[in-house]
């Protein structure tokens, strides 16, 4: 069953974070478990963002966030957030192309 992971963040150093993410992106070559990624920007809140990402499956994400390399990449982001994530954590039950 699908997967879907959404976080939501404040930070004021958005360009810093999306860096560190495409050092991510390039350095999980060949073994990243996320299948696609989301960004959005809250409209009413400044400097809050909400990151959409998606998994074959909890399982695989679960392993994904286990790895060394993500706990990395996890602590790395955090230090460029002004304060502590939000995680939501939702099995995909329906899905339709509209």
């Amino acid at each position: 069953m699908p997967f879907v992971q959404i976080i939501e963040f404040q930070t004021s150093r958005i360009a810093e974070f999306d860096s560190a993410l495409d050092d991510w992106i390039a350095k999980s070559e060949g073994w990243r478990a996320p299948t696609r990624s989301l960004r959005t920007k809250d409209r009413d809140r400044p400097d809050t963002y909400v990151q959409i990402v998606e998994f074959p499956s909890y399982e695989e994400a679960m392993e994904n966030s286990a790895r060394p390399e993500t706990a990395e990449f996890a602590e790395r982001l955090a230090t460029l957030c002004d304060g502590p994530p939000a995680f939501r954590n939702l099995d995909v039950l329906r899905e339709e192309a509209m």
